[in-house]
Parts: C-alpha cells; sequence; structure tokens
C-alpha cells in the first residue's frame, strides 16, 4: 500500500509517501533519499519498495522531497533546509513507528546530502546505500548540471532554474554552502561496515571515479556496475542494484 502524509514543523511541511505492507506491520523503515530535481513519486524508490516488501513484510519505505523539489512549497533551495528535512523525517519515522532500526538508501545529490548529515551529526541507519553519490556535489553541479548562463547569472546574484527534466531554483548563498560543504575533508572509517556504494561504469552525470576514490578512501565496500548511466535506466542494471541493496541489508 502507499500512503501519502506531511510532516508539519517550525513552519516547514516535508511532502512523504510511505510504502508498505500496512501500516501496523512497520517495525523497520527505509529513507530514500532522491536525487537533484527528483521527487518523492519517484519511480526507482517505488520498484525498490515492491521488492523489499515482498519479501519483509515489516519494513516501510519512506519517500520525501527535498526542499523546492515536487510539490515541496519552498522556492530557493538551501543546504541548512535540505539538512533540516532529513532531521524531520528521521525523527518522525523513529516515532511514529516506535523504532531506532532505520536504513538509508539514497541517490545522486541525495547520496551527497546523506553523507553531509552522517559527517556532521552521526549515522542515524543501521545501514546505508548509496547508488552513484554525488561525492563531489559542488564540482557536479558547476560542471554538469549548469548552464554556463545558469553560473553567470547566479554569480550576479540572481537566481537561476538549473537541472535537466526538473528544474531547481538555486541562488548564489546555495553555491557558496555547496562549496563550503566538501564531504571528502571528512573520514567514514567509523562508519564503513554499514555502507555500501553502487556506481554505473558509464554515469554521465556524476563521475564513476569520484565514488571509486571515496570507497576506496574510507574503506567502503564499492560496487561498479558494468554499462550502467547515472538513472540505472536500463532494467537489468536497477535490477542488480536493488537485489545488492536489499542482499546488504539482510547481512
Amino acid at each position: 500500500m502507499e500512503k501519502l502524509f506531511d510532516i508539519n514543523e517550525s513552519g516547514y511541511s516535508v511532502r512523504c509517501k510511505l510504502y508498505c505492507s500496512s501500516v501496523n506491520a512497520v517495525k523497520r523503515a527505509v529513507i530514500f533519499g532522491h536525487g537533484f530535481g527528483g521527487h518523492k513519486d519517484n519511480k526507482a524508490a517505488e520498484k525498490f519498495a515492491a521488492k523489499i516488501i515482498s519479501k519483509h513484510k515489516d519494513m516501510g519505505v519512506v519517500v520525501f522531497n527535498w526542499p523546492c523539489h515536487g510539490d515541496d512549497a519552498r522556492k530557493n533551495l538551501l543546504l541548512n533546509e535540505c539538512d533540516l528535512y532529513l532531521t524531520m523525517v528521521l525523527e518522525y519515522v523513529k516515532k511514529w513507528f516506535d523504532t531506532d532500526e532505520l536504513y538509508g538508501y539514497a541517490t545522486s545529490f541525495g547520496g551527497y546530502l546523506f553523507l553531509k548529515y552522517i559527517a556532521e551529526h552521526g549515522n542515524p541507519f543501521r545501514k546505508v546505500a548509496f547508488r552513484c553519490p554525488a561525492i563531489k556535489m559542488y564540482e557536479s553541479i558547476n560542471n554538469r548540471i549548469m548552464t554556463k548562463d545558469d553560473h553567470e547569472k547566479i554569480m550576479k546574484g540572481k537566481p537561476a532554474l538549473v537541472g535537466f527534466d526538473r528544474k531547481i531554483k538555486i541562488g548564489k548563498q546555495f553555491l557558496e554552502d555547496l562549496e563550503a560543504a566538501d564531504i571528502t575533508q571528512y573520514e567514514y572509517l567509523d562508519y564503513a561496515d554499514d555502507m555500501i556504494i553502487l556506481h554505473g561504469t558509464k554515469d554521465e552525470v556524476i563521475p564513476f571515479e569520484d565514488s571509486a576514490k571515496f570507497a576506496d578512501d574510507n574503506v567502503i565496500e564499492f560496487v561498479p556496475v558494468q554499462n550502467a548511466d547515472h538513472r540505472f535506466t536500463d532494467p537489468k542494471t536497477m535490477d542488480l542494484a536493488i537485489h545488492t541493496i536489499i542482499t546488504f541489508f539482510e547481512a
């Protein structure tokens, strides 16, 4: 089943979706973080949820919109509000289901935000999986997501709509905060056993090499997925990713 809900707190409203066999059956939950320009109605999350819930009836999957994404009401993307949203979701899910058994699954920009959260607050997840995480998000947004015109506009103090299929309004503050929040400055060795990174060898958005080096530097299990692009559009590569992540969660 699917259930939409909002987390309303301190003037913010986080739009969420829960996948589960039954709300009353949920004893464990996966928090899913989508990528830049994504939203809570993420098809990859839906497919993952169907697979893991079919095997584990006590598992729920919660997907939520980052600020300015999907039907979120915020107008300008701010890095500190992304951190706040994740904090609100974690605390709400723990209280709602009366559990500390949380798992994480994040992709691209979501992966960067989860890793940033872990570095700054500690790891709230029993296990966490990353697919094509944007390890160097500042470089990726400047070199692969923004156009030259976008960058010039932002540097002049004007916000720009940035992205591919769905564009997100960002301004100079976001870029400056992103540049300062370089997650490669942190070590994740204490959390490495509870992490796995998957990355497609043909990722056209986030460099494969960045994930490989980050995983090696932090002794994190790294799974290269041959011929997978950034979105894992080939169903075979997505099925492999889902199987690998579920197996990692079960171990």
